[in-house]
């Protein structure tokens, strides 16, 4: 998601992606248009006596649609913001809170996996939009409600209890939709942490991830019946979501114990190529051995990484005279050989690569570690339901040449 920062909170970075910024003007056109409406439900809701003739002239219902619009979302950063505390508290951090088309998003780096620390998290936007409803109803109340002597300061009264009202059902009703249980909704998380009480943390992300979809499956099918494609978007979300989440935690806990050290073809075992080696050599090699990128080692410490892109910039003419060290990589992205496993597939994924260089405590090159490595070991463990067989790679395997160093 396209997105860029607007400011923090808290430390927290807040960030507003693209889709927010066409989003809004559409929010605050969609409550202009139906400003008789909610003026309507007001009244009956709150007892409020708001005249609807005086807010649906002119270019009133626009801008009370564009400042509700503006204090819905600021109730969405708040709501983002009680996860994101609550999380902290808990010594988790936050990567950011990100508003798009459908709402918000507080990234945090981990998820908790202890039942009591995930609900106080999960409830905690609930908790902060239900006071947020709260505080605008008392701020309703304070507003005068007898018509001042002109009608230009009536139609700004009728105009504020209506912005206050409005944000104070739709924060109350953003928290009771936020609690259904549609994970990874609030409420599908405060779901998975009461079944985590008597169930390992992935079975209840299993279970909580099926009912999620289950439920994304109903709303997607109201949305189609009543035209409503912003609940179709919704529902798309968290199966999307869910379906991820599910397979991100059950691939965690299949990896639990897993070192990169088990999974990785040792260094003994890996071709490389030193930095003096000749562009035209080079080419050579990858031709016979078919592979497209090699470690790059000096006298036994890793110093770059050489792939058949970085020689394309070199002319036949000159590939004698050119040497690896003058076109290989040196922005290289390694990672520990005592590091977990899912770690290295966290880096691969987040750095668009197909394997990574492994690295000893002393720095020194000790492997590579490929995305196949880890779906090989994912399968020994599903099929034996232990890691302690997890292999190491087969000396001698071929690495495809579509794994990609970098």
């Amino acid at each position: 998601m396209a997105s860029f920062r607007i400011g923090s909170a808290f430390g927290i970075p807040v960030r507003v992606g693209l889709s927010f910024l066409l989003a809004l003007p559409v929010v605050a056109w969609v409550i202009g248009t139906q400003v008789g409406q909610w003026v309507g439900i007001v009244n009956r809701s709150l007892d409020a006596e708001i005249a609807a003739d005086a807010l649906s002239t002119g270019s009133i219902p626009f801008v009370v649609g564009a400042i509700a619009a503006v204090g819905l979302f600021v109730g969405v950063v708040l709501h983002e913001l009680g996860h994101s505390l609550v999380a902290m508290r808990y010594g988790y951090g936050i990567d950011s809170i990100t508003l798009w088309f459908l709402g918000g998003i507080a990234s945090l780096a981990e998820m908790p996996e202890d039942w009591k620390q995930e609900l106080a998290v999960a409830i905690a936007g609930p908790v902060i939009s239900v006071a947020v409803g709260l505080a605008s109803y008392l701020a309703f109340l304070a507003v005068p409600s007898i018509v001042a002597p002109t009608a230009a300061s009536g139609v700004l009264v009728d105009a504020t209890r209506f912005v206050l009202a409005y944000l104070a059902l739709m924060n109350v009703l953003l928290a009771g939709f936020n609690l259904l249980p549609g994970f990874p909704m609030d409420g599908g998380r405060v779901l998975r942490a009461l079944l985590a009480r008597t169930r390992p943390h992935a079975r209840a992300t299993q279970i909580a991830a099926e009912v999620g979809k289950a439920f994304a499956f109903l709303l997607g099918l109201l949305g189609l019946f009543a035209g409503n494609l912003v609940f179709v978007a919704i529902a798309f979300f968290i199966y999307v979501s869910a379906s991820s989440e599910a397979q991100q935690v059950t691939t965690r806990a299949a990896l639990e114990g897993v070192v990169v050290r088990d999974v990785m073809t040792p260094a003994a075992e890996v071709t490389t190529v030193a930095p003096s080696t000749s562009v035209a050599d080079l080419l050579g090699r990858m031709l016979d051995e078919r592979h497209t990128g090699y470690p790059v080692l000096d006298g036994g410490a890793l110093v770059g990484l050489v792939t058949l892109s970085d020689t394309q910039a070199v002319r036949p003419v000159e590939r004698d005279a050119y040497r690896v060290e003058e076109v290989m990589a040196t922005d290289l992205y390694t990672i520990p050989a005592d590091a977990d496993a899912m770690s290295a597939l966290t880096e691969m994924q987040s750095h668009g690569v197909g394997r990574l260089p492994v690295v000893d405590v002393r720095g020194e090159f000790a492997g590579i570690v490929s995305r196949t490595d880890l779906v090989t070991a994912l399968d020994i463990i599903r099929s034996t339901g232990s890691s302690r067989s997890t292999p190491r790679a087969t000396p001698g395997t071929p690495r495809r040449p579509e794994e990609s160093l970098r």
